[in-house]
């Protein structure tokens, strides 16, 4: 498996034959709205797509969209849905979003409601349910779901979507022991109210129930993400947890494989220039 941070949410995931393309938010640099009244006012995206993203989108089979409802941007705009659109790139969605992305035009491929396993590429799928954040702040968000994904011969992935770090997630990831989890750490927060996302400290209390890696990202390219690559490495390090952390530049490819038989674990390779957090 391998995990290409492209900004923000965006990703590419490499498993087997497919290349999955995630939440796409593909504008120009400040070409977006801002997201909090103070500091200037900030435009997003705040920072500009690695100069690769043309020739890494080329090679995409697939989309996964986590959420994307009630003005969440950030995870697919419209130069997004313009790129799905003109090369009707099949887009993995819930069947809560499914009505939705079809009504702008998108291939969809909707999964089925509930959140028991299900097939997908020749393996399986189990959708986890979202909490973008808390208390009266989380009636006006859209919650979306994460994914467990377990494919023939690559590690497990459990991709977060946006959410903190609730009972629920915290139970699903003991539980199934996911061996790579990608999540969101910016923690990002509007004007009112807390965070809606994770944040370091959160991150850390996720990587101390999973004895597997933890991929973070949602960093450093929105207005409203305070959380920083190298504060959030320094909480890690901190809580001695540090190890399993990796935290990808925007451009950075990671590739994941398990152990030669008899070992225990993933093994995770930088293929650019980033190292672990240790």
């Amino acid at each position: 498996m391998k995990i290409t941070q492209l900004r923000n949410a965006t990703a590419i995931i490499e498993l087997g034959p497919y290349r999955i393309l995630v939440d796409p938010m593909l504008a120009p640099q400040g070409s977006l709205p801002a997201l909090k009244l103070g500091g200037g006012r900030q435009r997003n995206p705040t920072v500009g797509l690695p100069a690769a993203t043309d020739a890494l989108l080329a090679d995409v089979t697939h989309c996964l969209i986590t959420h994307c409802q009630k003005g969440h941007f950030d995870h697919l705009d419209r130069a997004g849905r313009r790129w799905l659109r003109e090369r009707a790139v099949p887009v993995i969605c819930s069947a809560h979003d499914a009505a939705y992305l079809q009504a702008r035009g998108l291939n969809v491929a909707p999964l089925a409601p509930g959140h028991a396993p299900q097939p997908l590429l020749g393996g399986q799928v189990t959708t986890v349910p979202c909490r973008h954040g808390r208390g009266a702040l989380a009636l006006l968000m859209e919650h979306g779901v994460g994914y467990y994904l377990e494919l023939p011969g690559e590690p497990t992935l459990y991709l977060s979507g946006d959410t903190v770090l609730t009972p629920q997630v915290l139970a699903f990831v003991e539980r199934q022991q996911p061996e790579v989890c990608l999540v969101p750490a910016g923690g990002a927060r509007f004007d009112l109210g807390g965070e809606i996302i994770m944040d370091a400290d959160e991150v850390v209390r996720l990587l101390q129930v999973t004895r597997g890696l933890v991929v973070a990202n949602h960093l450093e390219a929105l207005s409203h993400c305070p959380v920083t690559r190298r504060s959030l490495l320094e909480t890690a390090r901190t809580a001695g947890v540090a190890e399993r952390l990796w935290v990808p530049d925007d451009g950075a490819s990671l590739r994941f494989t398990r152990r030669a038989k008899g070992g225990a674990g993933i093994v995770a390779q930088d293929e650019t220039t980033l190292s672990p957090a240790s």
